[in-house]
């Protein structure tokens, strides 16, 4: 279930923070020893400032303290020839943590907690792990782990 590059889609996905439950991508970056995932929810929200808006591909913008790495709805992004139906944005700052044996609790059956959606194709999986891996915004812990 928690491969690296996995793309899984929940519906719903249960936010840590308590935010209401909603269906949610959840993008692997890593999977350390079965027992902790990192990952990043993607978003169709745009917080990129206009003069910085590219169609593809990692942002950094240090001085606002931003890393985006944006992928447009018209790029397939998973070995199986998928794209999402909106440009999407996964943000550095948003990368969390989460232990397997609760996702596994919560989620339990695959084709109705969650469906594995796809693998990411590797060159776009390695360029957002560099985007996150050298960039400011990246909590210090995720990129080490990175």
């Amino acid at each position: 279930m928690f491969r690296e590059g996995h793309i899984i889609y929940f519906d719903p996905f249960y936010f840590k923070n308590g935010n209401p439950a909603k269906p949610k991508y959840f993008v692997v970056l890593k999977c350390e020893g079965g027992k902790n995932i990192v990952a990043s929810l993607p978003t169709r929200k745009d917080s990129v400032p206009q003069s910085a808006t590219i169609s593809n591909g990692c942002i950094e913008l240090p001085e606002i303290n931003l890393n985006c790495f944006v992928i447009s709805n018209e790029q397939q992004i998973t070995e199986c020839g998928k794209h999402f139906d909106f440009t999407t944005y996964l943000y550095g700052h948003q990368i969390d943590d989460y232990l397997v044996s609760e996702m596994r609790d919560l989620y339990p059956n695959e084709g109705s907690d969650y469906e594995i959606w796809g693998m990411m194709k590797s060159e776009i999986f390695e360029n957002l792990i560099q985007c996150f891996k050298f960039s400011k915004s990246v909590k210090r812990k995720y990129k080490k782990l990175l």
